[in-house]
């Protein structure tokens, strides 16, 4: 499915009160502002979509939030279809990239089963997490020898780069056609470092650039201590969302709902008319004539992300 350069498009999820998908909405019952303007929509579909996503999950768990996701982390495959795609990557202090996107489901679940999360990262390199070479398993990828880091201990502190991870997966989703769906599954207790060398605003507007939603997966403790408040953000931004889970099996059924909900929802397209052109990002707002629903979509768009 192909769409024109000038064309703003939204993915839309709509529940009702229950938390369930509603699927049987019609083009007419969709009323989208942009900059508090009404637009006319050009296009829509229920249609579902291929998707592109990246598995970014945080490799600084500690004790049983670690095992539990590791022995969960083959049933992702049992949400996605053949058309769909998978990159898996890790991250801590730095960014871990896997093997790169693929539709191979046999090949997925090995790399899925493979991955083994370390949560000894208390001590960390204090150079730049992204130019010191990405390693998988403990073995360099970048092609180049593994370089020696001078280390330091940061106590009570996360230890962690999150931000620069979301922004590294991005980077990963940019060239992926805007005929498919792009997300990211985050699975993290959402612990964050306070170095990281990508600002949250930063990187929303990659995010929104490359018409990314960010799907945040909080495990552990991490909504009992209030920890998960990044995951919201991003969700809340990008016309993601967030589920909690405690227990293994909670998280493998959160894996199929998330591959659910972002492969069916509603894509409204529309071209900008009467909104504010001076401004770079625009506010957008879509509102249902049916009562009781809960809208999810993005908060906004910036003009440049209009020509992509």
């Amino acid at each position: 499915m192909k769409f024109r350069v000038n064309l703003v498009v939204l993915p839309v999820t709509v529940k009702d009160s229950t938390g369930h998908l509603v699927p049987d909405l019609t083009k007419e019952e969709f009323r989208v502002f942009d900059d508090n303007v009404e637009q006319r929509l050009s296009f829509f579909t229920v249609e579902a979509f291929p998707l592109s996503a990246v598995v970014l999950i945080d490799n600084d768990l500690k004790g049983k939030d670690s095992e539990m996701v590791e022995q969960s982390l083959k049933a992702i495959v049992g949400g996605l279809s053949l058309t769909d795609e998978a990159f898996v990557c890790r991250f801590d202090t730095n960014f871990h990239p896997g093997k790169g996107f693929t539709k191979d489901q046999d090949k997925l679940v090995t790399e899925l089963r493979r991955v083994r999360l370390d949560s000894q990262t208390d001590v960390g390199p204090t150079g730049d997490p992204f130019t010191a070479g990405a390693t998988i398993n403990g073995q360099n990828v970048s092609g180049g020898p593994a370089i020696p880091q001078s280390t330091k201990i940061l106590k009570n502190q996360p230890n962690k780069a999150l931000d620069d991870a979301v922004y590294e997966a991005a980077q990963l989703l940019s060239e992926r056609g805007r005929d498919r769906r792009k997300i990211i599954f985050l699975i993290s207790d959402g612990q964050n470092a306070k170095n990281n060398k990508n600002s949250y605003d930063t990187v929303v507007k990659e995010l929104l650039r490359y018409n990314i939603s960010v799907y945040g997966l909080g495990v552990g403790r991490s909504y009992l201590d209030r920890k998960f408040n990044r995951l919201q953000s991003y969700a809340h931004d990008t016309g993601g969302d967030v589920y909690y889970a405690e227990r293994r099996n909670s998280l493998e059924e959160l894996y199929s709902r998330v591959t659910e909900q972002a492969r069916n929802q509603y894509t409204l397209a529309y071209s900008p008319q009467g909104n504010d052109k001076s401004k770079d990002y625009h506010p957008v707002e879509v509102r249902v004539r049916r009562p009781g629903l809960n809208i999810i979509t993005r908060e906004g768009y910036y003009s440049a992300q209009v020509s992509r």
